[in-house]
């Protein structure tokens, strides 16, 4: 077993390596850049809304642990892969329509745990939401 920090890897894994996941097409996120120092992933507010036709918290908890972990990926893969112990979402504004983006970077990047400063701005580029996720990196063998 190759016990290589992740970023000594001879071979890096990029977004094209990693499938996109149900809840990705569910929600709508398709992901526009990804490297082990940013992700950025952007979905769109419609099909995503409260009943009173804002976008969902939830939404955005999803769209932020999403970003946050194929970061995660892209800094473990291939020995580890990420779980989701965490993840923390402070709202800002409201957003009727149009698509919100959302930007992941390094806050904290271990051997067994990655930490991701998420932030979600609308088309204007204003902040909707601030988050942070961390990831349990598990063996791939566990």
């Amino acid at each position: 077993m190759n016990h290589a920090q992740p970023d000594e890897r001879q071979t890096p894994i990029t977004l094209a390596d990693i499938p996109r996941s149900a809840m990705d097409e569910r929600m709508g996120i398709i992901y526009l850049e990804g490297s082990t120092e940013q992700v950025v992933a952007r979905m769109p507010v419609e099909g995503n809304t409260q009943p009173v036709g804002l976008l969902h918290g939830g939404a955005s908890c999803v769209l932020a642990e999403s970003v946050g972990s194929m970061a995660a990926t892209l800094h473990a893969m291939p020995d580890r892969f990420p779980v989701g112990v965490d993840i923390n979402a402070t709202h800002h504004r409201g957003v009727r329509d149009g698509h919100v983006t959302a930007t992941a970077t390094p806050a904290h990047r271990g051997r067994t745990f990655a930490t991701y400063d998420v932030v979600i701005t609308d088309d204007a580029g204003q902040r909707v939401c601030t988050a942070r996720i961390t990831c349990y990196l598990r063996l791939v063998e566990e």
